[in-house]
């Protein structure tokens, strides 16, 4: 996803954070939902994203987090 982003980011710069993801996705230079998005080895990133966040509803652990921003861009992700 990085990549996809950074391809169309102005002057090639895509951040590092999940804001930039949220930016990527809604900022409307990035990609453009909405699409699938294939998540391989997914039981391997939500065993290593496990760092909570706090969110407005608790927390979340990040893997929960980038699900949700996906979400709410209308990204169907897939679990594979």
């Amino acid at each position: 996803m990085r990549a996809f982003c950074q391809e169309r980011a102005p002057g090639g710069y895509f951040g590092w954070n999940l804001d930039a993801l949220d930016d990527c996705l809604g900022g409307g230079w990035g990609a453009s939902p909405p699409f699938t998005l294939e998540w391989q080895h997914s039981e391997v990133a939500r065993t290593r994203l496990v760092k909570q966040r706090a969110l407005h509803q608790g927390t979340a652990t990040l893997f929960e987090v980038l699900l949700e921003i996906f979400a709410d861009h209308g990204v169907e992700v897939v679990l594979q």
